[in-house]
C-alpha cells in the first residue's frame, strides 16, 4: 500500500519546508522507493499564475502547462518523480471543485460544508497519488499551523490516517528555534507552541526538524522530545548551511532521517545510495574557479522571482567546478546610468523573463552592451523578445520598433501577441504554457550546446517575435535558430558572429537539475568562463 509523509510547519514561514520534503524524496528514491511529490497550498487564488512575484516568487510552469508553486521547483531538482497538475492544490482548486459539484447537483441537496466536503475534496486531491506504482507520497502543507486558511488542509491530513491506517502515515513537523543574542541562549517554547497547536487539532508529529542559525546543545533537543512527546532520536536539528541548499539532504542523512521514516513505515528499502550526491557536493565546497554573471531584471530585490534561474546558473558551475557570482542589477537602474559603470567586468549578462513595461529599456541597455562588447549574453522570454527589440532599433535602424505589449501604436511591432491570444479576456491560465516541440537549426550554437536538433522546452507568455519581420532580421545577422515543431513561431535567435549571443522564447530554467545542468546554462557559463579567462590573460 501507498505510504504517505505529510510535512508541515510552525512558528514562521519560509523555514525550508519546500527543501526538506524533496530532500526527503531524494533519500528514499536513493534508497530505491517510487516517490510522488504534492504541495498544498491555503490560499484562495486557483493558482499563482496571477500572483505578483513579490507576493509569491516566481511561478513554475509543468510540462502539461500548470502553474505552480516555486517549492515544485525543488521537487523537481531533487526528484525524479514525475509532477503534474495533481501535485499542486490550492484552497481556490479545492472550493472551485466543491462549487462546481454543488452547482451540478452532485450533493444531492444536501448543505455544503467545509466538514465534510471541502475537507474530503482534499483528501481525494492526496489520495488521487497513490496506486500501485509508487512507494510514498510526499504532501506538504503551505503556510504555518494555526493559519486560519490552512485549517481545512489540516483537519483533512489528520482524517486520512483513519482512512488508510495510521501504520501508513507519517507527520514529520517544521519548526524555529531562535537564538536570543541579549541572553545568549536558544529558545525551545516556540517550537512546543507550534507543536502543541498541531496537537490540539489531532495530529501528533512523528519526526521534528527544528531549524536553527547554530548547533542545539542535546539538552535543548531532549528537552522538546519530552516536551512534545516525541522520542529523542526524533528530533532533528537543521543549521543554515554555509554552502548550498544541496547539502541538505547530506545533512538529513547524517541524522539518518531516511533510516527513521524507512523504520516508521516499514518500507521495503535499499540501502542508501548517495555517493554520487556526495562527489557533487564536494565540487560545491571547492570550486577551481569563478564567473561573474549580471542578472538584469525588475525583481531583483526579491531572489525568489528568479529562483530558477539562480539555480541554473549554479547548476552549471557545478559541472564546470567553478563558483558563479550572481551580480543583481535593477533594470530601472540601467535606464538612467552609463552601462559600463554597471556591466564593466561582468563575464556574462542573463535577462531573464517577465511582464509590464517598468525596467523594458534598462533591459535593452543590457542587450546592447553584451551585444556591442562581446559579452556572452543570453535571453529567456522577455529576455529574447528585448534581444529582438535592440536590434531592430540599433543594428537595422527602426529607432521607433517595439513590442506590441509596451506600445500598441508602434510603427514595427517586431513582437506580437499571439494569434490565440487576442479572443482572450481571462488572465489566469490562459497564456502559452507548458511543454512544446522545437526544431533547432543543425550548425546553430543551441544545437551544438543540446547535442540535438530537436527539443522540448516549457513556455509562458503572450507574445512573440513578429514572423513578418523574419527577412529583414536575417539579412541584418540576428538569425533564428529555432522554430515550433509544428508552425512558423520562433524559439530561438542567435548572432552567429559574437562570442556567444542566444536568446530563447521558453524557460529552460524548469528543466536544470544539480547533477544534469540545463545545456543552454552549461554553454552559457562556459562562455562566461572562457571571457573571463580571455580578460584574465590582457591584465597579466
Amino acid at each position: 500500500m501507498t505510504k504517505h509523509i505529510f510535512v508541515t510547519g510552525g512558528v514562521v514561514s519560509s523555514l525550508g519546508k519546500g527543501l526538506t520534503s524533496a530532500s526527503i524524496g531524494l533519500l528514499l528514491e536513493r534508497r530505491g522507493l517510487r516517490v510522488r511529490m504534492q504541495k498544498l497550498d491555503p490560499y484562495l487564488n486557483v493558482d499563482p499564475g496571477t500572483m505578483s512575484p513579490y507576493q509569491h516568487g516566481e511561478v513554475y510552469v509543468l510540462d502539461d502547462g500548470s502553474e505552480t508553486d516555486l517549492d515544485l521547483g525543488h521537487y523537481e531538482r531533487f526528484t525524479s518523480g514525475p509532477l503534474s497538475r495533481q501535485s499542486n492544490y490550492t484552497s481556490g482548486q479545492i472550493y472551485q471543485r466543491v462549487l462546481d459539484k454543488e452547482r451540478r447537483g452532485e450533493y444531492l441537496g444536501r448543505t455544503v460544508q467545509v466538514i465534510p466536503h471541502v475537507t474530503d475534496e482534499i483528501k481525494n486531491a492526496v489520495l488521487g497519488l497513490t496506486g500501485p506504482d509508487v512507494d510514498v507520497v510526499i504532501t506538504e502543507l503551505g503556510g504555518t499551523v494555526g493559519d486560519i486558511e490552512g485549517l481545512p488542509f489540516t483537519e483533512a491530513i489528520r482524517q486520512i490516517p483513519l482512512d488508510v491506517g495510521k501504520e501508513n502515515c507519517l507527520f514529520i513537523h517544521l519548526t524555529l528555534v531562535p537564538y536570543l543574542k541579549a541572553a545568549r541562549e536558544a529558545k525551545t517554547k516556540p517550537t512546543q507552541h507550534s507543536v502543541g497547536q498541531l496537537r490540539q487539532i489531532g495530529i501528533q508529529p512523528d519526526i521534528l526538524i527544528v531549524r536553527c542559525e547554530r548547533p542545539l546543545p542535546r539538552e535543548h533537543t531532549d528537552k522538546i522530545a519530552l516536551f512534545c512527546n516525541l522520542e529523542k532520536h526524533c528530533v532533528l536539528v537543521e543549521v543554515d548551511k554555509e554552502y548550498s541548499i544541496y547539502e541538505v539532504p547530506m545533512s538529513l542523512a547524517e541524522d539518518n532521517l531516511d533510516q527513521i521514516i524507512v523504520n516508521k513505515l516499514r518500507l521495503n528499502a535499499g540501502r542508501l545510495q548517495i555517493d554520487e550526491w556526495q562527489e557533487l557536493m564536494h565540487r560545491v565546497r571547492n570550486p577551481e574557479n569563478e564567473v561573474t554573471i549580471a542578472v538584469v531584471g525588475k525583481y531583483i530585490d526579491h531572489r525568489d522571482a528568479y529562483k530558477s534561474i539562480y539555480e541554473a546558473l549554479d547548476h552549471a558551475g557545478f559541472a564546470h567546478g567553478a563558483r558563479v557570482l550572481v551580480k543583481r542589477i535593477e533594470a530601472e537602474e540601467l535606464e538612467k546610468t552609463d552601462p559600463d559603470q554597471l556591466l564593466r567586468g561582468v563575464d556574462g549578462i542573463l535577462v531573464p523573463g517577465g511582464f509590464g513595461m517598468r525596467g523594458i529599456e534598462g533591459k535593452i541597455h543590457a542587450v546592447r552592451y553584451a551585444r556591442e562588447n562581446g559579452v556572452p549574453y543570453f535571453g529567456i522570454c522577455l529576455g529574447m523578445q528585448c534581444a529582438v527589440i535592440e536590434y531592430a532599433r540599433n543594428v537595422i535602424g527602426w529607432t521607433d520598433a517595439n513590442s506590441t505589449e509596451f506600445a500598441t501604436d508602434t510603427p514595427h511591432p517586431v513582437i506580437c501577441m499571439l494569434e490565440e491570444q487576442k479572443s482572450v479576456t481571462y488572465k489566469g491560465g490562459t497564456m502559452r504554457l507548458g511543454a512544446q516541440p522545437c526544431v533547432l537549426t543543425e550548425d546553430s550554437k543551441a544545437a551544438a550546446c543540446y547535442g540535438s536538433n530537436k527539443i522540448s522546452e516549457r513556455h509562458r507568455h503572450r507574445y512573440e517575435f513578429n514572423p513578418r519581420y523574419r527577412p529583414e532580421f536575417v539579412e541584418a545577422g540576428l538569425i533564428p535558430t529555432g522554430e515550433h515543431a509544428h508552425g512558423p513561431l520562433v524559439e530561438v535567435v542567435e548572432i552567429p558572429d559574437h562570442p556567444w549571443f542566444v536568446a530563447v522564447q521558453y524557460h529552460p530554467e524548469f528543466k536544470s537539475k544539480p547533477d544534469r545542468p540545463h545545456p543552454l546554462f552549461h554553454g552559457f557559463v562556459e562562455a562566461s568562463l572562457k571571457r573571463h579567462g580571455q580578460r584574465a590573460e590582457v591584465l597579466v
